[in-house]
């Protein structure tokens, strides 16, 4: 019994490492989207901050995602498209809400002091529903159909804990490179007080590039999961126009075909993210103009 166990741990094992290899993109995206959210607090709060955020991100894929993806993947799998394109747009929007930040529009919380923790949680929680539901529904899609529904469900489950430990490990390391950097500059030896000085000089431009790629990689995520889905379910048009473009350079090379795949994504991406920007403001605008409206002034 003990070796149909450990065969049993054996195939689930090796069949989530196969899937993993297939998520890679959406968990570097993951790991550079997240930091974004630790920016702004106090040192002593970022690892707590980041841990809170790992739970959330584990509530959300074995609490909702993988149950989910299970049920509709037997009983209802049509919906599976539509709710990657509602969560692909989401991640546009917030995406274009980030690139209008970078040309002055400022956020409606920015000048908050300090952070509300609870809300940034919420957030960064929120985004990673999103990319984790790609990532696990990417790894689903990756095992085989006759796997079984227990040996699936055990693979999800390997799959979700070790992309959180990877995604979260990687976040924590990165905000915390300043105070390793703050260590190194008591240091006796003048070279490593050095290399400390350079790695405090440089977090403030590692964190403003990986806000740029967390941005972009929203973006790409986002416009590749309503392009993908769309196509799917009501419109083929974007995907047909991506396959066009990419089929003509197909001579460039794997690596050229990709990065523009990627491009016109995230590009689609913004377009999108900025269409519902629009949208939402103006509804927004529309829902509180009564309630300002209301005082008149009396002579």
């Amino acid at each position: 019994m003990s070796v149909g166990l450990l065969a049993v741990v054996d195939d689930i094992l090796t069949a989530a490492l196969k899937a993993s290899a297939k998520t890679a993109g959406v968990v570097i995206d993951d790991a550079a989207v997240t930091p974004q959210y630790v920016q702004g607090i106090t040192p002593a709060r970022e690892l707590p901050v980041v841990w809170k955020i790992a739970l959330g991100s584990l509530v959300n894929k074995f609490v909702i995602i993988i149950p989910i993806a299970l049920l509709l993947t037997a009983f209802a799998p049509w919906v599976l498209p539509f709710l990657l394109i509602i969560g692909g747009g989401f991640l546009c929007f917030e995406g274009a809400e980030k690139v209008l930040e970078w040309f002055g529009r400022e956020h409606a919380h920015a000048d908050d002091e300090p952070r509300d923790e609870k809300k940034l949680v919420l957030g960064a929680v929120r985004t990673d529903l999103i990319l984790s539901t790609e990532i696990m529904l990417i790894a689903l899609a990756s095992l085989d159909p006759d796997f079984g529904i227990w040996m699936t469900l055990g693979a999800l489950l390997v799959i979700g804990l070790a992309m959180t430990v990877v995604v979260y490990g990687a976040v924590a390391l990165l905000v915390k490179l300043d105070d390793a950097g703050l260590r190194l500059m008591k240091s006796r030896s003048r070279r490593v007080r050095r290399t400390g000085a350079r790695i405090v000089a440089s977090m403030p431009a590692v964190f403003r590039v990986i806000s740029i790629i967390g941005t972009v990689a929203m973006l790409w995520v986002g416009g590749h999961l309503v392009i993908a889905n769309l196509a799917e379910t009501l419109w083929a048009g974007p995907y047909d126009l991506v396959h066009l473009v990419t089929h003509a350079i197909e001579a460039a090379g794997p690596v050229v075909v990709w990065i523009v795949d990627t491009l016109i994504s995230a590009v689609f991406g913004l377009v999108l993210g900025l269409v519902i920007f629009l949208i939402v403001t103006g509804v927004s605008r529309l829902v509180k103009r009564p309630a300002g409206a209301e005082p008149h002034a009396t002579a």
